[in-house]
């Protein structure tokens, strides 16, 4: 699965620390227009965290449910996003900004690749996926029966 590193990190004014078990060193950008939104009109930087999550100062994290499945959470003090978080699995994909060393990060994949607009490109050779490659490998299965 790759090499994981338990790493530190904070939002931008200190308020929310976190300490994370299992940070992979390969990172993703996520193209689709939430991901653009909350960032500012570029691509999320993320990675997806496993293992023990530890945060301080967890009363300064607001959360919000940005769709069925998931909620997207920033310090409500400075407001730095800082994780999204897969409601079902209590999987957290944090923000590689975060991270006080980002020494170790390679850029891997690009997801949501037929949402990108125009105005950016990345020299970064990277696995890409569609959106719909994105539903028909993490999505849970539907039951349709009866539709």
């Amino acid at each position: 699965m790759g090499e994981k590193r338990k790493m530190t990190g904070r939002c931008l004014c200190g308020a929310v620390r976190i300490t994370a078990a299992e940070v992979p060193v390969e990172f993703g950008a996520c193209h689709c227009g939430m991901c653009r939104k909350w960032g500012g009109g570029g691509p999320l930087f993320a990675v997806h965290c496993s293992g023990e999550i530890a945060f301080d100062g967890a009363e300064n994290i607001v959360r919000y449910h940005s769709s069925e499945w998931a909620e997207r959470a920033f310090c409500k003090k400075c407001g730095t996003n800082l994780f999204y978080r897969l409601v079902d699995s209590d999987e957290h994909i944090f923000s590689v900004g975060i991270f006080d060393d980002q020494s170790a990060f390679t850029f891997a994949s690009q997801i949501f690749i037929d949402e990108k607009p125009g105005y950016y490109d990345f020299a970064n050779d990277t696995r890409k996926m569609t959106g719909a490659d994105v539903f028909a490998q993490y999505a849970p299965p539907r039951d349709d029966a009866g539709d």
